[in-house]
């Protein structure tokens, strides 16, 4: 039974909580454009000022394809930041009303995400000291997860817990990318896969501080990310991986 005294304690908690939400999703969202400044300056948005990098990390051109990807990827940084505002100045509407852009940029991100990775094996091209189709299983899970997470989101948005979730761990599905060009010796899979999954930590660690309880978003999207890393490693090896790489390079 609910008391008259209870029904205030309540929305005083769920005030509370929001409160909590909007610093926190909000610094999330800065967090995560930090790492991606910190890892892709140094590797390409240095080219744009005098001395910047001439070839991309993987030794190529920095080709149409590679500007494209740059660009879009760059575009859900900044609208990543721009949609945590609205949320956490109240402005659902205008919110909702980008999320479409959103779904649109999306898809865009994942067609040219997937062509620069074949195309790049394609041509012989990887980090140094990694065969090109051993290496091409890693941004193609970064796709196939970020997709994942993004089309859940959107099937999920009425669940706003859920849909904020899927938004934050499609965003750190991508953010091995940047921990990998982080400046410092150069880390492994796991390293840089590592850091990113610090986010999913850290969301977590939030969910039991105001929750008390961590959102089933976290527990099977932070372990299909978990697994994802060894498997990329383990298929990478195979004879039928080969296979069809081959087949998507040819």
């Amino acid at each position: 039974m609910i008391t008259t005294t209870t029904l205030p304690a309540a929305r005083s908690t769920s005030r509370a909580t929001f409160s909590y939400d909007r610093l926190f999703y909000s610094g999330m969202a800065l967090a995560l454009a930090l790492v991606v400044v910190a890892g892709f300056a140094p590797t390409y948005y240095a080219r744009f000022l005098s001395g910047g990098p001439s070839a991309t990390i993987s030794g190529g051109p920095f080709s149409p394809l590679v500007h494209l990807h740059g660009a879009l990827f760059t575009a859900w940084v900044l609208l990543f930041i721009v949609q945590t505002t609205l949320i956490a100045s109240r402005r659902v509407s205008l919110h909702r009303k980008l999320g479409t852009v959103g779904a649109l940029l999306a898809a865009a991100m994942v067609v040219a995400g997937t062509s620069l990775a074949i195309s790049t094996a394609a041509r012989g091209g990887a980090p140094p000291g990694i065969e090109p189709l051993a290496f091409l299983p890693i941004p193609l899970f970064d796709m196939v997860l970020f997709a994942t997470f993004v089309t859940s989101a959107i099937v999920l948005r009425r669940d706003k817990e859920a849909h904020k979730r899927l938004m934050l761990l499609a965003y750190v599905s991508l953010v091995g990318a940047a921990a990998a060009r982080l400046p410092g010796p150069p880390p492994g899979p796991f390293a840089f896969y590592g850091i990113a999954f610090l986010f999913v930590v850290a969301g977590a660690l939030y969910d039991l501080f105001s929750r008390r309880r961590v959102h089933r978003v976290y527990l099977w999207g932070g372990a299909l990310i978990a697994v994802s890393v060894p498997t990329r490693l383990v298929i990478s090896s195979t004879g039928a991986w080969r296979a069809v790489a081959e087949f998507l390079t040819r």
